[in-house]
């Protein structure tokens, strides 16, 4: 014939936006056939994916997506290997593509969601070559006398939704703002966990052992400085105590009832936190491939 392998490779690859050695494997199982060759890699879509399971996809895009008729809102995070794919358009449309099959659906939890868009991500594997993951999701309800602010942050590194009473759709965008910059754990102070408050306690009472300026102090006065300390560093984290974005000379908590509002709930989805990423040798994965 008269194209050489590497040309087909680089036809197929360019055609169906699989792996190099995926492309060489497809044309040598059906006889250097172009168009045998690519059903031959959609219709192994699933042993595609199964084999990039040990593969860690850490990299990839958090949205917040609005359905144009109820008005209830879905957050979510899909990862994938690499940054470069992350930026990509055909990324985009397949996290767009879940987020409208997950608002539709309203699936009950990721597992379910991950059946339903299970042919979306066959797809894009063979296509785009790596590993997906639906990582996580929450759907926001609209309900009457309520407004959903969103904010989507560095191209959808960060998505964020928050769910106010009262108030506006300037005052919940600027606080979903807000959350997006400050990343605060807990809504107020009553939601901070007794054990995480415990376990502060015991981390400030072991620092003021080396603290000289505490070695002597009678130990009610002891308790009550450690006391300030955890409210402080609880504070930090709580999204009513946290200054505002805006305006710090008055807390989140002070603008909202300013506003004649209360937050319900907030969403905040940072792409990869709490994965850990590997380091890969790039240079002996290509020596391996090429064997």
């Amino acid at each position: 014939m008269g194209e050489s392998l590497i040309d087909l490779i680089k036809v197929l690859r360019d055609r169906t936006g699989a792996g190099l050695m995926d492309c060489k494997g497809a044309l040598l199982a059906n006889d250097c056939d172009i168009e045998k060759a690519t059903d031959w890699l959609r219709e192994k879509g699933l042993a595609k994916a199964a084999k990039k399971a040990d593969r860690i996809a850490a990299e990839g895009l958090a949205i917040v997506k609005v359905c144009g008729h109820c008005g209830k809102v879905v957050v979510l995070e899909v990862n994938c290997e690499t940054d470069f794919v992350a930026k990509g358009d055909a990324f985009r449309e397949l996290v767009e593509n879940v987020a409208d099959v997950i608002l539709k659906n309203e699936p009950e939890s990721v597992e379910k969601a991950k059946e339903l868009t299970q042919d979306l991500f066959t797809d894009a594997t063979v296509k785009m070559g790596e590993k997906f993951d639906l990582r996580r999701f929450v759907i926001i309800p609209k309900e009457e006398g309520t407004t959903i602010g969103t904010y989507i942050h560095m191209g959808g590194k960060i998505a964020v939704a928050v769910k106010i009473s009262g108030g506006n759709e300037e005052l919940a965008h600027d606080l979903a703002m807000h959350i997006a910059a400050n990343n605060p754990q807990y809504l107020t102070m009553a939601d901070v966990p007794s054990d995480a408050k415990e376990h502060e306690m015991s981390v400030q009472k072991e620092a003021a052992k080396n603290d000289e300026k505490l070695a002597n102090k009678p130990a009610p006065v002891l308790e009550k400085i450690l006391e300030g300390k955890i409210n402080k560093y609880f504070a930090e984290m709580t999204l009513e105590a946290q200054p505002f974005l805006k305006d710090d000379s008055k807390t989140v908590g002070q603008l909202v009832s300013e506003k004649g509002a209360k937050v319900l709930g907030f969403v905040r989805y940072q792409v990869g936190e709490g994965i850990e990423k590997r380091k890969d040798d790039f240079a002996a994965e290509v020596m391996s491939q090429a064997k």
